[in-house]
């Protein structure tokens, strides 16, 4: 793996852990890991196996392809509202896109 990806898995991991304002240890546990497993992790000592890597992304309530695309500032609420929006009728996804449309334009 590059080193360019490399520092975005570990940079976005810190990221999207502090806005679930969760602690490391707190998240290694919910985990079912030691109380450093995150810790370590985020400072570059270990990586996580792919299921690792899957729990932590489910923990974060985000979708895999989601930890990567940094230019989603609010992943996780983001993903919380489309899933949402998929539950609505036509008439009602209409409305929130214009809403949508005009916050965008202000």
């Amino acid at each position: 793996m590059s080193e360019d990806l490399e520092d975005l898995f570990y940079k976005r991991l810190s990221q999207l852990r502090n806005k679930k304002n969760v602690s490391a240890r707190d998240m290694s546990l919910s985990l079912g890991q030691g109380e450093n497993y995150i810790n370590n992790i985020e400072n570059k000592k270990n990586f996580p196996s792919m299921a690792g890597f899957f729990y932590i992304c489910e923990y974060l309530g985000i979708h895999p392809k989601d930890f990567f695309d940094d230019s989603m500032e609010n992943p996780i609420e983001t993903y919380n509202l489309i899933y949402k929006i998929k539950k609505l009728d036509e008439k009602k996804t209409k409305h929130i896109s214009a809403v949508i449309e005009d916050l965008l334009e202000k």
